[in-house]
């Protein structure tokens, strides 16, 4: 016989109210659930990308329509597209394109961006787009009396301050010469008429960046390769979830035949979606 006491009837029935205490905290915190950013992008059905618009190749103005274009350009709007979201593009320098996609005022970035360790530990990297290596513009007429990277030494390299090229060409003793948001025209005028020495940059853009201006003293270096790099899109480290959507639409967009198509576009028939292989000189 089981004897009931009035001890038995108090502990059953607190262990009852902490039950529906437990229950209320749990639907409670299921109605309070925050949206993702995910969510939000979806809701807003807008995906707002930072990129240059004066970047040759990757993110640049038409000469003739004046509209937004290039292969990161394309690439990102395909991606919308079969998201089914608009992109708005909010044309920016360099680093305040990526302040603004740390601070969450920006959804991604797409301006030929390279996947370093350095920026690793600040953001998250799409599945790569685009394959190079970096070279250097110079005079045509002399090379700008540069024969490999150890020539470097007191020569004045233009670039962005916080690029990968300029801390190779600090490196090497290259005197740093920076812009604030310059087109291509300026970096590469700056070059041929001697007011700098050399442009340190990705192969593919820098090919581009001189063919665009054939009246212009400027080559490019033929003895100098280095450093392999891959591109991609850059999102807030804690944007996981946008990061797996875009993966999944890239990885469609490289099977397919879509994002080779675009950088045969752009790039002169070059397909940068492969990776290239090049032995590394000086």
């Amino acid at each position: 016989m089981i004897t009931f006491t009035k001890r038995t009837y108090i502990t059953a029935a607190l262990a009852s109210t902490a039950a529906l205490a437990l229950s209320a905290c749990g639907d409670e915190n299921a109605e309070t659930e925050q949206p993702s950013e995910w969510d939000r992008i979806q809701e807003e059905g807008v995906l707002t990308v930072g990129t240059s618009g004066t970047l040759l190749a990757t993110s640049f103005r038409d000469e003739e329509s004046g509209e937004l274009t290039g292969f990161e350009v394309e690439v990102v709007r395909e991606l919308g597209e079969r998201l089914g979201l608009d992109i708005e593009f909010r044309e920016l320098g360099f680093d305040e394109m990526l302040t603004s996609v740390s601070t969450g005022q920006l959804d991604m970035a797409a301006n030929d961006i390279e996947v370093t360790d350095e920026m690793t530990d600040q953001f998250l990297f799409s599945t790569p787009i685009k394959y190079s290596y970096g070279t250097a513009v110079v005079r045509k007429d002399d090379l700008s009396g540069i024969e490999s990277l150890e020539d470097l030494e007191g020569k004045k390299a233009a670039g962005v301050s916080t690029s990968v090229y300029m801390q190779i060409a600090r490196d090497y003793g290259a005197e740093e010469v920076t812009y604030d948001n310059a087109t291509n025209e300026v970096y590469l005028r700056d070059v041929s008429i001697g007011r700098t020495d050399v442009i340190l940059n990705d192969y593919y853009l820098s090919t581009f960046g001189v063919a665009a201006f054939p009246e212009l003293n400027i080559t490019i270096h033929p003895d100098i390769k280095y450093l392999p790099s891959e591109v991609g899109l850059v999102v807030n480290k804690d944007n996981e979830e946008l990061l797996e959507q875009v993966n999944g639409t890239l990885e469609e967009m490289l099977s397919d035949g879509t994002i080779s198509d675009i950088s045969a576009e752009f790039f002169g028939g070059a397909d940068v979606s492969i990776e290239p292989d090049i032995e590394e000189e000086n």
